[in-house]
């Protein structure tokens, strides 16, 4: 089923870029200082790449998502290791723990205001990663997996995906319509939301590919 809502989706994006506007009036020489402006974002190339450039942005959480299922499709042909040894010296565990803790705030941080720099959204998942990975090598396996089915994760994964295109597909058909986007006055809301997004959705897949490695390759 949800293969059928990704390909929807996608269709639906691909068809929201197809439509190009025949009247688009070029920027002014400012280029920068323009798309800043419009985009009510101090960081003009944050505007340009999850408003005026949102594509791109939507090509690069696609190639994260099929890394992820290439990752499970890969491994799932193997056995799954019996006995999965972790990390269990007391000083380590604690420069881990400490290391995983430093990681997600940062995380934490780069979600909230990463779209006020370069990359933030992907740069948060990746500390969010970075902690789960270092939570995991110092943690039997059972109990992440058992946080995992838990809370969801690969369903919110999957979530946030199909959320974040929904967003996008609003935000180019906007674009497309008029050759200004109609939500202009909401770029306030949506490009955090966009980050907010991507950082889960980069976060999740970490742990999704952490915790198949682990189950199939084992940690030591």
């Amino acid at each position: 089923m949800m293969r059928w809502v990704y390909a929807a989706v996608i269709a639906a994006i691909f068809g929201c870029i197809a439509w190009t506007p025949t009247n688009v009036q070029l920027p002014p020489l400012d280029i920068a200082a323009t798309i800043a402006g419009e985009a009510a974002i101090p960081n003009a190339v944050t505007g340009i790449l999850l408003r005026n450039r949102l594509y791109d942005t939507i090509f690069e959480v696609f190639v994260f998502t099929i890394a992820v299922l290439g990752v499970q499709h890969y491994l799932s042909h193997h056995e799954a290791k019996e006995e999965i040894v972790h990390i269990s010296d007391d000083t380590t565990v604690i420069v881990a723990r400490t290391g995983a803790m430093v990681a997600a705030l940062v995380a934490l941080e780069l979600s909230l205001r990463g779209h006020l720099a370069p990359g933030g959204a992907f740069a948060a998942g990746v500390a969010g990663g970075t902690a789960i990975g270092l939570v995991a090598i110092t943690t039997e396996a059972s109990v992440l997996v058992e946080h995992y089915v838990k809370w969801h994760i690969g369903g919110w994964e999957k979530a946030t995906v199909l959320v974040f295109l929904l967003l996008a597909i609003l935000s180019l058909s906007g674009l497309r319509m008029l050759a200004q986007p109609v939500w202009v006055p909401l770029d306030n809301v949506f490009i955090p939301l966009l980050n907010v997004l991507i950082a889960l959705k980069v976060t999740f897949g970490a742990w999704t590919i952490v915790l198949t490695f682990i189950r199939y390759r084992g940690l030591l």
